[in-house]
């Protein structure tokens, strides 16, 4: 009787043991790759990619590597589903596929096209449907995808000067950089506007010191002429003026200013 016990206790964990095994054929939804090869699992994933069947391209390639995980096919389906995800609009799944391909790869020939995607998809980020939708300024929203766009960017920069990338990746740079700059003015305003002028001043001067040549510079100075005069501090409004005056003269509102009608 004990034998019999025992045997229906081995039985009984068997069978549990089985029935919490995944099963690790094909979705139902997924294509099957059964019975493919690596070359052409991968062109399949190629072809939907250039047929813009994202979603599709995706699946395939990372049935690629989950079945072929070493080799050529295999680090092409790495970089080219960092892409995929990219044109899928699923961005920050696309930097860390980027991420993911450096960390693996960083002496491939072409992992300095996996750095500029990687800046790419973050750059798209701060273009959300949602800004463009109601015509609202990215440089309202909250700028931490800009910030790691420009640190992206500037690391391929950086690591691969000659780049075919890096010159857009530069330019880039100049738009995120002007773009975290007026994020800056907008904050400042913000202050202003609820008159914590001192909190205004500072954050100004912040975009003076990190933010030279970009157009932001003279709305700052501006800015801190008039948190200033609130402040009643009258010789810190006048230098603020003056550097002002002399590094912009063009200011639009330089004469208002000077002539202390610009309404506060």
């Amino acid at each position: 009787m004990q034998r019999n016990l025992l045997i229906t206790c081995l039985l009984t964990f068997f069978l549990i043991g089985c029935s919490s095994t995944p099963y690790k054929g094909d979705d139902e939804d997924s294509p099957s790759v059964t019975g493919l090869t690596a070359a052409e699992i991968y062109q399949d994933a190629k072809t939907n990619l250039n047929n813009a069947n994202y979603d599709l391209a995706i699946q395939l390639y990372e049935k690629l590597e989950a079945n072929f995980p070493y080799g050529n096919y295999a680090t092409r389906a790495q970089m080219e589903v960092a892409f995929a995800y990219y044109k899928a609009g699923e961005y920050e799944t696309a930097v860390l596929a980027a991420e993911r391909f450096i960390k693996l790869h960083p002496n491939h020939a072409n992992v300095d096209y996996a750095y500029y995607l990687r800046g790419l998809a973050g750059y798209t980020m701060t273009e959300s449907w949602l800004g463009k939708l109601f015509n609202q300024d990215p440089t309202e929203r909250d700028p931490r995808a800009a910030r790691s766009s420009f640190q992206f960017f500037s690391e391929l920069v950086k690591k691969f000067p000659k780049s075919r990338y890096a010159k857009d990746a530069v330019q880039r740079m100049i738009h995120l950089r002007n773009g975290l700059a007026k994020h800056e003015i907008h904050v400042a305003d913000y202050y202003f506007k609820r008159d914590a002028w001192p909190a205004a001043v500072n954050r100004c001067k912040y975009i003076v010191e990190n933010f030279q040549q970009t157009p932001a510079v003279a709305d700052a100075l501006a800015l801190m002429v008039k948190s200033y005069r609130k402040l009643e501090k009258p010789k810190l409004a006048d230098d603020a003026l003056r550097v002002l005056e002399k590094n912009h003269p063009d200011f639009p509102e330089l004469a208002q200013l000077k002539s202390g009608t610009l309404a506060q």
